[in-house]
């Protein structure tokens, strides 16, 4: 970026710090009508799994806020920058798959324990304390690095934008997100993560439009298409197929491509925050939601860096280019700063604004996710398991919000900590997986195979980790003669640490299984796993906890209904999820880079209309579907606020139970407080 920022500190300070407030403000009164109006009181339960009772469209939403990372798009960005049109692909595809895959774990998840707060009480359920610990340290792992990446890749845009003191941004950017989260639980996550979601779709829908169609330098796929052949016949892409920026054949994306694959499988299957929202979900609309929320995220990074990488590329031999007439600096590149410099030159000041916008979303909706995914991995498998195994709701929900606070804390700190030492967030994103990945296979197997015995799930994760680091540094050492965050950051050392990490297990985990006798297990300590007791709180807000959404006891029949969809669905998913994997891995990608087919206008053009046209089938599915699922229960409150402030009093006990038929919120969930009227 040039030296003077676009924007002032003040419109950053604004931002993070007024926005942020606006937020919290927003979902303190949301939580307060919710309580008011559907009785949803704010359980140790309704904190951490918002009463399994959310539909399918919210979880998409929440799926695809908590997924688009500040690396989502920054990352993306930076690599269609560096590889052409392959990178916002590779990176798209790598990433999507995952989510897609995960809807299978998640079916798994709700049929095998149905009552678990975390996927670590599952794994506790299986193989007792050990592997528990190794587990939970894997677990917070994942957390740790994914709320870095959040907080280094969007403090540095707000640092290259405004000019705000890195860590002034680093401390400042969680304010707003503790707020809402300790106020709302896992419940206002999901609503702010619509509202995100939203906000993202239409800035990214307004850069595409203004790449493609309006702005003067660009304007059509056509004249951005040219820019791109003249660029690289500047500077050609070593690996590409005729240098071009063009092309799927590309040697260095090819490498991301593996390495995003392998990250972010650790990333997806090692983090609370995706079994959170699985048991958030109601358990027919787990497979659904997970799906939808896999393929809409899909244009979210395929379409912003589309848009984003290569208008910098096209515009970065023209005078309105931040850096011109130098191309960007390498560690510009990788700290993620491609987006807000082509959105600056395409924009001047909106663009700035739009990119601080954008970046907050992103940074601050999945932040709320991780903060969920911590919070509840210390109150339900650190301290409730070792230390008060009788705690009360009280005493879990106020661990719970001291767990928000004090990591939010710490992980501001160390984000600090890791922009003074000069650690990128390309950087994380590509060690990631090697940290992580070793933990994917057994905790995988541990909810899909009943052979998977104690030693393979407790050993496999350190041993592969080892094994990891090991491919990872010397790889390093032997490439680049030293270590340092550069040789240990370049693209072969990184591909081999997350190819070793994810892979050694499929040694050690048969070789520990067969060699030490398999388990056959049965699945019962699972579903034995128990919520948590609310009744003191519900007690002291004077309502029949029975009355509060996901509380109420459920007849036996309901629950065998319930098992049978759920493995129809486990069905459906293993189906659905291998074919969309190799459609996206293979069937789509593998012919254009095989052929080393370079883009005609044509194609480029068909390409670029294609990413528009699914963005706006993402905006459909987790924009106006939710909207729609809730329409019955958005009425019915709305038309007790409006009695209410009418001067009509509380609508009557038989009111909201003959409107409640057939709506998205369950009849029961009327309190005691009516029923006193």
């Amino acid at each position: 970026m040039s030296s003077t920022p676009p924007l002032s500190q003040g419109f950053g300070y604004g931002i993070v710090v007024g926005l942020g407030f606006a937020f919290a403000f927003g979902m303190i009164l949301t939580t307060f009508v919710l309580k008011r109006y559907n009785y949803e009181l704010q359980t140790s339960e309704m904190f951490s799994t918002a009463g399994r009772t959310v539909k399918s469209g919210l979880v998409a939403s929440a799926v695809v806020s908590s997924w688009t990372w500040a690396a989502t798009l920054l990352q993306s960005s930076a690599v269609a920058y560096q590889y052409g049109v392959s990178g916002p692909f590779w990176y798209a595809s790598g990433a999507t798959v995952q989510i897609i895959l995960f809807a299978t774990i998640a079916i798994e998840l709700k049929r095998r324990a149905p009552n678990a707060h975390t996927f670590l009480e599952v794994i506790r359920a299986r193989y007792g304390g050990v592997t528990h610990i190794v587990f939970m340290v894997f677990g917070i792992f994942t957390n740790i690095l994914v709320t870095s990446m959040l907080l280094t890749g969007g403090s540095a845009v707000v640092t290259s934008l405004t000019g705000m003191p890195t860590a002034a941004a680093c401390f400042l950017l969680p304010v707003g997100v503790v707020l809402y989260t300790m106020f709302g639980g896992i419940k206002a996550t999901f609503l702010t993560d619509y509202a995100h979601t939203v906000v993202i779709l239409i800035i990214l829908l307004m850069f595409a439009f203004t790449a493609y169609a309006t702005n003067e330098n660009l304007g059509s796929p056509g004249k951005v298409f040219d820019l791109l052949v003249e660029a690289s016949k500047r500077h050609p892409v070593e690996g590409n197929a005729g240098g071009s920026y063009l092309t799927m054949r590309s040697k260095e994306g090819a490498i991301f491509f593996v390495i995003n694959i392998v990250g972010n499988f650790g990333t997806v299957f090692c983090d609370n925050g995706y079994y959170n929202k699985a048991i958030a979900a109601s358990p027919v609309d787990a497979l659904p939601g997970y799906i939808m929320g896999g393929l809409s995220w899909f244009a979210i990074p395929w379409l912003a860096a589309t848009t984003m990488g290569l208008s910098a590329l096209a515009l970065e031999s023209n005078p309105v280019f931040p850096t011109y007439p130098n191309r960007m600096a390498p560690a510009d590149v990788t700290a993620g700063l491609v987006l807000p410099t082509a959105a600056v030159a395409m924009l001047g000041k909106g663009g700035a604004a739009a990119v601080l916008l954008l970046v907050f979303m992103a940074v601050t909706s999945a932040m709320s996710a991780e903060l969920i995914a911590v919070s509840s991995i210390f109150t339900y498998d650190f301290y409730q398991t070792y230390f008060n195994p009788t705690a009360s709701g009280k005493q879990l929900i106020y661990m719970s919000h001291t767990m928000v606070v004090g990591f939010a804390i710490a992980m501001a700190a160390w984000s600090t900590a890791l922009h003074y030492i000069g650690i990128s967030m390309g950087y994380l994103y590509l060690l990631m997986g090697v940290i992580i990945s070793s933990a994917v296979l057994p905790a995988t197997l541990t909810l899909m195979w009943s052979g998977q015995n104690w030693w393979a799930a407790t050993l496999s994760p350190p041993l592969g980790f080892a094994c990891s680091l090991t491919a990872w540094l010397v790889t390093a050492k032997k490439e680049g003669g030293e270590l340092t965050v550069a040789t240990t950051g370049a693209n072969n050392p990184m591909l081999a640490g997350n190819v070793v990490a994810l892979l050694s297990p499929l040694i050690f985990v048969p070789v520990l299984t067969f060699a030490l006798g398999k388990q056959n297990y049965d699945w019962q300590s699972m579903k034995a796993i128990r919520k948590g007791d609310d009744h003191d709180l519900a007690a002291a807000a004077n309502v029949d906890l029975e009355r509060i959404p996901g509380e109420e006891r459920r007849a036996i029949e309901a629950e065998v209904e319930e098992q049978a969809k759920l493995t129809k669905a486990a069905r459906i998913a293993r189906w659905l999820t291998a074919f969309l994997a190799l459609a996206l891995l293979v069937l789509w990608p593998m012919p254009m880079y095989g052929s080393g087919y370079v883009f005609s206008k044509k194609f480029f053009t068909g390409w670029v209309v294609v990413g528009i046209l699914w963005m706006f089938c993402s905006a459909f599915c987790v924009g106006l579907y939710p909207l729609w699922e809730g329409r019955k229960t958005s009425t019915r409150t709305f038309k007790a606020i409006f009695g209410e402030l009418m001067g009509r009093g509380m609508p009557s006990k038989q009111s909201m139970i003959v409107e409640g038929k057939g709506s998205d919120t369950p009849p029961e969930a009327v309190s005691e407080k009516v029923g006193k009227e």
